[in-house]
């Protein structure tokens, strides 16, 4: 029997643990999520600070641990960009030269045109907008007119919100789809989402049906290798959307945080061989891009409450391993991804702990060590830890 049959692996979506030298690039000079989120509203994880949080730099109000269960680190990303896409694809061994376009004025009229007429349909707003904000300002005009609202971010999103009675969640799914096919080539954008709402003008407010419809990843990654290998590759959260199924021999779709390390924790129980592979989006997409550090670390505290559960369901055999895509300072004025570190944190009963892996130069590190686990070849990028960490 191999040492190590399973990793699972979590990622914090929008976790950052302080800008990387690039972070100027991109207008995040300055960012820290953690740090921030610690020192503006504090925070009571004596979890992770266990696992070993608090050693991977100093942060204030976090107690590093005299003797860590985990073994502990920073992952820098060498691809460009800052996006939840780049970033997961990175993780599993794949790295992009280039950034996702982004669209700061808008989506050419020949892409919004053509859209249009394959949906039948005119669209409203097409610039960058706050999701939350955008069906406050057009919610009741998209009620009168039919019309679905397409808008963008900083991030590489082309979005369409639609109230469910206006527009059901299947159609809504399809016109997803029309889009996702329309924007190729130098429009390549990394996700299409669904953004379906309720209620009445005054009180809308969205669902929990997201949808990310991703492009494919361009090479192959640890998923593929694995699911080739016979091993289980499960897919929890937006997993399958953002590699668009690739590779997942198992897919789960969770409607939050407390329901993600629910099924987690469910599949750990069920034993196996291979990687259960979650993200954890609410960090990111309630907190983070809202600006709202109060509900970041109310989240933060609530995942650590989690932890023991996670600890008493693992088997011998499993190494777990916590980590992020990118960070989302929510202290900060803008609304969007930061470039940062992300933290990296291993443990199991067959890992060491206490060994401080230093500062690692991508985040292909992760899926190369998980391959080494596995005995998978052919990861182009990343340096195993593996022999670090193992007793």
């Amino acid at each position: 029997m191999a040492l190590i049959e399973r990793v699972i692996l979590i990622i914090i979506d929008g976790f950052g643990v302080g800008e990387l030298p690039d972070a100027s690039r991109y207008g995040d000079q300055g960012s820290d999520t953690l740090g921030h989120i610690a020192a503006e509203v504090g925070l009571k994880v004596p979890h992770l600070e266990k696992l070993g949080i608090g050693n991977i730099k100093e942060v204030r109000g976090l107690t590093p641990a005299k003797t860590p269960i985990a073994s502990f680190g920073m992952l820098a990303e060498r691809s460009a960009g800052k996006d939840s896409t780049s970033g997961h694809w990175e993780l599993m061994g794949v790295v992009l030269d280039r950034p996702f376009p982004t669209y700061p004025e808008g989506f050419p009229m020949e892409i919004i045109l053509t859209f249009e007429k394959a949906i039948g349909r005119r669209v409203l707003w097409n610039r960058p907008a706050s999701g939350t904000e955008i069906i406050k300002k057009l919610g009741e005009e998209h009620l009168r007119t039919g019309y679905p609202i397409v808008y963008t971010s900083a991030d590489s999103v082309f979005q369409i919100a639609a109230h469910k009675e206006v527009i059901p969640l299947e159609e809504l799914y399809e016109m997803c789809l029309v889009a996702r096919r329309l924007l190729v080539g130098k429009h390549t954008v990394a996700r299409v989402i669904a953004r379906p709402f309720v209620g009445q003008p005054g009180s809308f407010t969205r669902t929990t049906e997201r949808r990310d419809f991703s492009i494919p990843p361009p090479e192959e990654t640890l998923f593929d290798k694995l699911s080739q290998a016979g091993l289980e590759v499960t897919g929890i959260g937006k997993v399958e959307d953002i590699f668009a199924g690739s590779g997942l021999t198992r897919i789960i779709h969770t409607r939050n945080n407390q329901e993600g390390m629910e099924q987690t924790i469910l599949e750990v129980k069920k034993g196996g061989r291979g990687l259960i592979f979650t993200t954890l989006s609410d960090f990111d997409t309630l907190y983070g891009h809202r600006n709202n550090p109060k509900g970041y670390a109310r989240a933060l505290e609530e995942f650590d409450s989690i932890l023991p559960k996670l600890e008493a369901a693992k088997y011998p055999s499993d190494a777990l391993i916590i980590t992020s895509d990118h960070g989302c300072d929510p202290t900060t004025p803008s609304t969007d991804h930061s470039r940062e570190y992300v933290p990296l944190l291993v443990w199991g009963d067959k890992v060491k702990g206490g060994v401080n892996l230093g500062v690692r130069k991508t985040f292909a590190d992760v899926g190369k060590t998980i391959a080494e686990v596995f005995k998978i070849e052919g990861l182009p990028y990343g340096e195993s830890f593996l022999k670090e960490i193992t007793c």
